[in-house]
């Protein structure tokens, strides 16, 4: 009788050992792991037979070693295949939903989900927590009284097919690939996030998991995000194109700009409140650009013929936010949270700011209290960081660049120290601010 260590199976003649050591091994060693190598690590680790250790160093071997196209698509439906499956195709609209790699100051989601819905799709939008340094949707919307981030699936339906709704900004079912929601924690928690099969894998397996039929990528490039290059932007948005594709659903890609913050703050009421000025017909240029630029491929993939820019500017969309919100308990007029505790950022130099690093305002919001350092770990809702300049304005000595908040004064020390060297300031810049959609696959 043969241990589980040693059990294997046979395929085409060749014997695939089927152990969690082996399998981590092999991926370590530069190995194509199998079908079932993958098939039965993942329901292994959904079910506990693999712990949690062990499913951090195949992590960590995956980072470090890649996996290629073929291993990227089993993962993938591995993922999907530990729960269960959303379908919305009998919704008297079309589906369409939208992810973004995650960035800094990306509130995009807020304001986007309400902008399609009231030009006449229905938004599923499955959305996570803060991962490292970039923020996370729920936890914003949670800065909202009353609002909740848990509904079942007979609500988002009802909610969905409201013609005066039409959106949903929901956490995942806990049935809804379950492996994926266990694997996104231990990443956040062991230097695992930036690999690109588990970052295609993770999103993936959920967007196709909930049923929607069309969905829109935002690929985060720069300092401020995941992945620093756009050369690595293309081929996370490639592989995730084509997991789509093959999966029935019509995906495209933009690649967008994440060396700078997008808008001007980070935090998580501060973020609701800079979302709702843009619903409002105000709010900063780059959120308005991307907002619309996503919205505008939404509307497409769906088979509307809306312009979004329109039905921004004439008020439904905020319409929308705010049965959006009710829906899901929240309370739109609730005054929102603020911090009991803010320091100011002054320039020491004058010119022309041409430089502020999404990176070092990331790690700020973070210490401040807008993220989280450990698994399960509470959130500040009113901290972050508020930005008064961005790239291309001019400063004086003594201006605010920033105003850090926060609940716990102690924290400003390491948002302080995150924020040194984050900001470039010259009298003649040789450069102008560059373009914020830097490329499109599909």
């Amino acid at each position: 009788m043969r241990s589980a260590a040693a059990d294997v199976a046979c395929q085409t003649g060749r014997m695939t050992a089927l152990d969690a050591v082996s399998i981590i091994r092999a991926k370590r060693d530069g190995g194509e792991l199998s079908d079932e190598q993958i098939d039965w690590v993942v329901d292994g680790f959904t079910r506990g037979i693999v712990a949690d250790e062990q499913m951090s160093a195949l992590a960590m071997a995956i980072l470090l070693r890649g996996m290629n196209r073929r291993e990227i698509a089993r993962w993938t439906a591995a993922m999907i295949g530990s729960g269960s499956r959303m379908n919305f195709t009998d919704l008297p609209r079309p589906t369409v939903d939208k992810h973004s790699t995650g960035g800094v100051g990306d509130k995009i989601t807020l304001p986007l989900a309400p902008l399609v819905a009231a030009c006449g799709a229905a938004v599923p939008q499955l959305s996570g927590r803060g991962l490292g340094h970039t923020g996370g949707t729920l936890d914003k919307l949670e800065s909202i009284p009353g609002w909740q981030a848990d509904i079942t699936v007979p609500r988002m339906r009802e909610i969905l097919a409201d013609p005066e709704i039409g959106a949903v900004i929901c956490a995942a079912g806990a049935d809804l690939a379950p492996a994926d929601k266990r694997l996104y924690a231990l990443r956040d928690v062991t230097g695992t996030v930036e690999s690109i099969p588990l970052i295609a894998s993770s999103i993936m397996s959920k967007k196709i998991a909930e049923g929607t039929a069309a969905l829109v990528l935002d690929v985060k490039v720069g300092t401020g995000a995941f992945l620093k290059t756009l050369d690595e932007a293309r081929e996370l948005a490639a592989v995730m194109v084509e997991l789509g594709r093959d999966a029935g659903v019509k995906t495209v890609a933009l690649l967008t700009a994440m060396d700078t913050p997008l808008g001007r703050t980070a935090g998580n009421a501060l973020e609701v409140a800079e979302s709702v000025e843009v619903l409002a017909g105000g709010g900063p240029a780059d959120v308005v650009e991307l907002t619309l630029a996503l919205a505008r491929e939404m509307v497409a993939q769906a088979g509307l013929h809306v312009d979004p820019a329109e039905v921004l500017a004439d008020g439904r969309a905020m319409d929308h936010w705010r049965t959006m919100i009710q829906a899901q308990g929240g309370d739109p007029d609730a005054p929102l949270p603020t911090a009991r505790h803010t320091e100011t950022v002054r320039a020491e130099s004058a010119g022309v700011l041409t430089r502020l690093d999404a990176m070092g305002v990331g790690l700020a919001a973070w210490r401040l209290g807008a993220g989280r350092a450990r698994q399960g770990e509470q959130v500040q809702a009113g901290a972050g960081v508020e930005m008064h300049a961005k790239p291309g304005d001019s400063v004086a000595i003594g201006q605010p660049l920033f105003t850090l908040h926060t609940d716990t004064p102690d924290a400003f020390a390491g948002a302080l120290e995150a924020l040194d060297g984050a900001v470039g300031i010259e009298l003649t810049p040789e450069s102008k601010p560059g373009e914020l959609v830097l490329g499109r696959i599909d």
